[in-house]
């Protein structure tokens, strides 16, 4: 413990600069600022502190260069900086030093803590915030199911240890709940929670409403609530896969929740206009699609015994599934769960569109009966949701289809079943069990 503690602090001091470079602010514009006098030793990514007129300093990262001079964005407000101000130039490389014992712990983007418990411990081994997935030759294949402890998601969308699934789901449509059903009920070592973007009112009630003491003791929770710059909302996504990766290489089964990916897109493509980048579809600029990948891919299963199981939400706006960002998500995960707002307004909650929802791992983590009695239920309801209309107009008369009458008779018990209060668990043999009762039933 102690050499490896002397190795840190060696390599720390190896690490400190034997000079300082630094610019001078040239121009303010807006949320973006130039600095001048030290293009030569910045490139986009780099760090400078601004020193402002009343002795403070705000973090600001370069995201382009324009006439000989580079182009930042802060990571606070600009209150105090202007033109002539020092900026010096910081770490190239941002690194974290997270621990075991920050479990339990709510920190910002920067990785300092925000609840109030102290300083958080320093561990011995730095990660780098832009980590780079495992290679795709050495990673292990996706093994085990994972409870989710939601009955409707365990049965019909199964997911395994190591994949990634995507909720996708407009406003109010029920995608927070149902997040915080997956935090409280969902089996694993450690979970490692980001919120991106949310409202602020929503953290201690998710803290103390939904992940209660014992959830927290085993989470980290990473918050940038929507009032913070764009480069705090990107930098909490990457501190989430970050923390991830730490406890991944420590071989366990890691969950990790971010809510939301289009926030973080969002917070991108604020900063790719702000760099001069193009506008592309809807507004979104090209790097918003490049750095899709290179965060989700961080997810998946690890080169050791570890893995990193990860649930994404996506905002989808205006309930449009096929907007830009709902689409290139749902090409780079394993799967999507779509929440439906006609579901939803029926009150029938979680509103899970099951005949929608997709999990690529299916159905190969599965028992030949359980594949049986899955797609028995999944026939019922589509046979069910294709004559919808003209069965509720009165419109189709019994007898007209066996199919269907089968349908007719099952749905409300398969209703029944896809519903669940939030503050109920299921684990996933009693789902199987209930829905084989449910079809058994029927059949006598």
């Amino acid at each position: 413990m102690l050499k490896s503690a002397v190795h840190t602090a060696l390599n720390e001091i190896e690490q400190i600069p034997s000079h300082r470079v630094y610019g001078r602010v040239g121009s303010v514009r807006g949320l973006t600022l130039e600095v001048c006098g030290a293009q030569a030793a910045l490139s986009v990514g780099s760090r400078c502190s601004l020193q402002t007129r009343d002795g403070r300093s705000v973090m600001a990262e370069v995201v382009g260069f324009h006439n000989d001079a580079a182009v930042l964005l802060p990571y606070g407000n600009l209150d105090g900086i202007g033109l002539g101000c020092r900026a010096m130039v910081d770490e190239q490389n941002p690194m974290v030093y997270p621990s075991n014992r920050w479990l339990g712990r709510v920190i910002n983007a920067m990785g300092e803590p925000i609840d109030g418990k102290g300083p958080l411990p320093r561990g011995n081994q730095a990660y780098p915030l832009r980590g780079i997935p495992p290679q795709a030759h050495s990673r292990q294949r996706v093994r085990g199911k994972v409870d989710l402890g939601i009955k409707a998601l365990n049965t019909f969308v199964t997911l395994c240890r190591g994949q990634r699934m995507g909720i996708f789901a407009g406003s109010g449509v029920g995608k927070s709940v149902l997040l915080s059903m997956l935090a409280r009920y969902t089996a694993s070592d450690v979970s490692v929670i980001g919120l991106i973007g949310e409202r602020g009112r929503e953290v201690q009630e998710f803290i103390e409403d939904n992940l209660g003491e014992e959830g927290l003791a085993r989470s980290v929770i990473v918050v940038a609530t929507s009032d913070e710059p764009a480069l705090m909302r990107r930098q909490a996504a990457y501190m989430t896969m970050t923390l991830a990766e730490y406890f991944r290489d420590g071989d366990r089964d890691v969950l990790c929740m971010m809510d939301s990916v289009t926030r973080f897109a969002m917070a991108q493509r604020e900063i790719g206009l702000s760099g001069g980048e193009p506008p592309a579809s809807k507004g979104y600029t090209p790097s918003v699609f490049a750095e899709l990948p290179r965060l989700l891919e961080r997810a998946g299963p690890g080169t050791g015994e570890g893995g990193i199981t990860g649930l994404f939400t996506v905002l989808v706006e205006g309930d449009d599934h096929n907007e830009p960002i709902a689409d290139a998500v749902r090409g780079i995960l394993d799967g999507h769960i779509v929440l439906d707002r006609e579901i939803a307004e029926r009150g029938r909650f979680p509103a899970i569109d099951i005949l929608r929802s997709l999990s690529r791992t299916m159905p190969g983590c599965n028992s030949e009966e359980e594949n049986t009695l899955v797609l028995h239920a999944r026939r019922l309801m589509a046979a069910y949701a294709n004559m919808e209309e003209l069965i509720r107009l009165g419109a189709y008369r019994v007898g007209s289809d066996p199919e269907v009458d089968e349908a007719i008779r099952y749905h409300d018990a398969l209703e029944g079943f896809l519903r669940q209060d939030k503050d109920a668990g299921c684990s996933m043999s009693e789902g199987y069990d209930q829905l084989a009762g449910i079809l058994m039933e029927g059949r006598e």
